[in-house]
Parts: structure tokens; C-alpha cells; sequence
């Protein structure tokens, strides 16, 4: 049994420690009786001893349980005379039993001989006590640093579903737009394809859990939805370049991670130019980890493309997605592009599909 689910027993643990502890004391007590050479009837008395130890500490246990939150003073006051009181009835019996095994039933006149020895009774039942608490204590930790984890977690996820639901609803608009002006200029076929490659990019949008991981090569399948109806907008303005090497494609990435960056491009990069320009997507595996780039051949980060510009859906949320994900294991890093524009790298650990 794991370490982690035993603990989670109380019951079971309890169980276990206890019999385990008061099985130690006895085989403790018997090699001691065994160096001093005492008498076979000894050793009963310590079997007995035992057994009452392990019966004393069960209602001690009911009763720490419900003074467990009651304030610390009360606790310690209470759990101090519970193991004196107890002690002295568990030394009496124990003395007795000595007097009437082993000497014989032979019995001192003075009643004191019968508690003598009570502190080291004392000590042990202080000692269990202590260990009870201790363990208690930390039981109590454990779940509350899992709560605070389980606390954590889903407000980890409810960021990052925030982030990936974050489409910008210009572009909606500007789809919409693009294809009215279709239907009023007589190129239905042109508007019933844009229709359709919304319609599967919005139903990738949604059948996708934010939280799970897709191939690189279905996200480019996505991606190739979403450029054609940006097509639809700039036509023959807007050149699409591709470089994927084929270990890259069953690379496991975040669903629409390249979606913002790619809308980001286009919108500061190709839409303000009346000639348009290129915008190049590759892929790549080096040394276990896959690196991505985007480009373009816009004005770049110092002519106007800057990165508060695009803070909705654009870098601020893919390099919060990333080290939401991946933590410190990903980079995300933006350089100028030659002759101009910008390049957007990603270099995340590569993870392969078993599929």
C-alpha cells in the first residue's frame, strides 16, 4: 500500500501504528527480561501490560478527537491528567500482576508499592500522546496543502481557459463582413467556402479542450482553416509560406497556441500594407525540443507593431499560456526578421503522440 493512501486511512493507520507500537514495547520489554534472566511468569506480566496499553489508549484516542479543537492550554491540561490518572491505574495493575505472578501471590502491606514506578507508565502514555497529536497534525497539513493545491489547480485552469477563449471578435466581425460583401458582389461560391472553413475552425475551437494537447499537425490543420478565410479578406495581399519538418508534426502542442500569433501578424504586418506581404510558418525538432517560428515581412516591433498593441489574443497571452503551461521549460522569444518584419520563436519540450 502507498505511503499516501495509508495515511489518508485514519482508521487503518491508527490500527497499525497502535499495534505496531505496543507490539515494539512488548518485544522491547521481553529482550530486557531475557538480559536480566527473569522468570517465565515475567513475561506474561508483560503480555498483559501490552494488551492494557493498547486498550488504555483507545478511549484516549475518542477523547483527544474531540478536544482536538479546543484551544491549546485546555488540550495540554487535559492530556497531561488523562495520562497521569491513566498511569497510575495502569502501574497498579501492572505491579499487581508482578506480586501475584511472579512473586508468588505475595503482596507488600503498603499500598504505594503498587503505583511505584507510575512516572515511566507516565512517560510512555505522554509519549503515545505526543506521536497521536504529531501524526494528527500532520495529517491535518497534508490535507490542507491539498486543498490549497486542488485550490490552485483550478484556478491554474480557469486562467488558461480564459486565455484560450480568448478569440478576438474582430475577426469575426471582419469574416462576416468579407463574406457579405461576397454575397452582394455575386461570388456565392467564394462566401459558401468561407462559410464552411468558419464553420470547421469555430467547431476546432470548441471540441477542443483548452487544457489537453494536439499534434502539431492537426493545429496546422486548423491553421490552414483559419488562413483560408483570411484569404477570403486579402487574397493574393496575404502569402502563406510553410517549412514543417516531419518529426515536428506529431509534436504535441496547445490547442490554437499559433492561432493569436498568426492573427497578431496579420493584423499589424499585413492588413496595414496596400501590397500585403508573407507570412512564413516553420516547424522543427533539435535536440528534444521542437521549435516554431512565425514571420513576417511587416514593419516590425519598432515601426508600429508592438507587442501591447495585440494584449488581448496576441503575444501577452501566448507567452502567459506557455509559462502557465510549461513553466520555466519554454522560451518565447521575438527577433527582427531580414529585410524587415518580425520572427516569433517557441522552443517548447518535445512530447510525441502515441497515436
Amino acid at each position: 500500500m502507498e505511503f499516501e493512501t495509508l495515511v489518508r486511512n485514519r482508521s487503518r493507520l491508527f490500527w497499525i501504528l497502535n499495534i505496531g507500537g505496543w507490539t515494539g514495547y512488548a518485544i522491547a520489554a521481553w529482550l530486557g527480561a531475557l538480559a536480566h534472566e527473569k522468570p517465565e511468569a515475567y513475561f506474561a506480566v508483560i503480555a498483559a501490560t501490552a494488551v492494557t496499553g493498547l486498550l488504555l489508549t483507545l478511549p484516549m484516542r475518542s477523547l483527544f478527537h474531540r478536544l482536538w479543537s479546543k484551544s491549546i492550554i485546555a488540550l495540554s491540561t487535559t492530556m497531561l491528567l488523562v495520562c497521569y490518572v491513566l498511569a497510575l491505574g495502569w502501574r497498579w495493575l501492572q505491579n499487581y500482576l508482578y506480586y501475584d505472578w511472579v512473586k508468588n501471590s505475595w503482596h507488600p502491606d503498603d499500598i504505594m508499592e503498587y503505583v511505584g514506578g507510575v512516572m515511566g507508565s507516565f512517560y510512555i502514555l505522554l509519549c503515545w500522546s505526543g506521536l497521536y497529536f504529531g501524526i494528527k497534525y500532520y495529517q491535518q497539513l497534508q490535507e490542507q496543502t491539498e486543498q490549497t493545491l486542488k485550490a490552485t489547480a483550478a484556478a491554474h485552469q480557469a486562467q488558461l481557459k480564459m486565455l484560450r477563449y480568448q478569440l478576438n471578435p474582430h475577426f469575426l466581425f471582419n469574416t462576416l463582413n468579407a463574406i457579405s460583401t461576397l454575397i452582394l458582389d455575386g461570388a456565392n461560391a467564394t462566401a459558401n467556402r468561407a462559410v464552411s472553413r468558419l464553420s470547421d475552425f469555430l467547431r476546432y475551437t470548441l471540441d477542443n479542450d483548452p487544457m489537453s494537447q494536439v499534434t502539431l499537425g492537426s493545429e496546422l490543420g486548423a491553421i490552414d482553416l483559419y488562413l483560408e478565410i483570411e484569404k477570403v479578406r486579402f487574397g493574393d495581399r496575404l502569402v502563406i509560406e510553410k517549412s514543417i519538418e516531419s518529426p515536428a508534426e506529431k509534436a504535441l502542442v496547445p490547442s490554437l497556441i499559433l492561432q493569436p500569433l498568426i492573427e497578431n501578424a496579420i493584423k499589424y504586418a499585413i492588413s496595414p500594407s496596400e501590397e500585403g506581404g508573407t507570412l512564413r510558418i516553420s516547424a522543427r525538432v533539435q535536440r528534444g525540443v521542437l521549435v516554431l517560428q512565425i514571420s513576417d515581412t511587416g514593419p516590425g516591433l519598432g515601426n508600429g507593431q508592438s507587442e501591447h498593441k495585440s494584449s488581448g489574443v496576441g503575444l501577452k497571452n501566448t507567452r502567459e499560456r506557455l509559462l502557465q503551461l510549461y513553466g520555466e521549460a519554454q522560451a518565447f522569444t521575438l527577433a527582427p526578421n531580414e529585410p524587415s518584419g518580425l520572427i516569433i520563436t517557441i522552443n517548447l519540450p518535445y512530447e510525441e503522440s502515441d497515436a
